[in-house]
């Protein structure tokens, strides 16, 4: 009875590794902006990563590749955001045209008047 909760709890991580996949996939090929198109994918890319090495620590059991497996998880953990940061961070120091995405660098009358008010 054990191995088929077990079995059932694999199944429904690797569901959840999938949909957050294809849900990262389609945010980097559907949003136009390139931040955010790296913020679909990063989050995405993160929240599959560990539901499938969670998937796979509790079908191999405890030992020495659980181990292996918890350290590649913490190795992904801290590298995929930092390089999903990092990528973001390029594209706003070298991208001359990027006022045109926000409204918030081009200075809009949006958001001049946050409380409402015209100034």
């Amino acid at each position: 009875m054990l191995e088929w909760i077990l079995f059932a709890v694999c199944a429904l991580l690797l569901f959840a590794a999938m949909v957050s996949f294809t849900g990262a996939v389609i945010g980097a090929i559907r949003f136009g902006f390139v931040m955010n198109s790296m913020h679909a994918a990063g989050i995405g890319d993160t929240f599959g990563i560990l539901c499938l090495v969670v998937c796979l620590i509790l079908s191999i059991g405890p030992g020495l590749n659980m181990m292996k497996l918890l350290v590649i998880l913490v190795f992904l953990w801290f590298n995929s955001p930092v390089s999903t940061h990092f990528l973001i961070q390029v594209e706003y120091f070298t991208n001359k045209e990027l006022y045109r995405f926000s409204d918030r660098i081009a200075g809009s009358k949006t958001n001049e008047t946050a409380s409402g008010e015209e100034k």
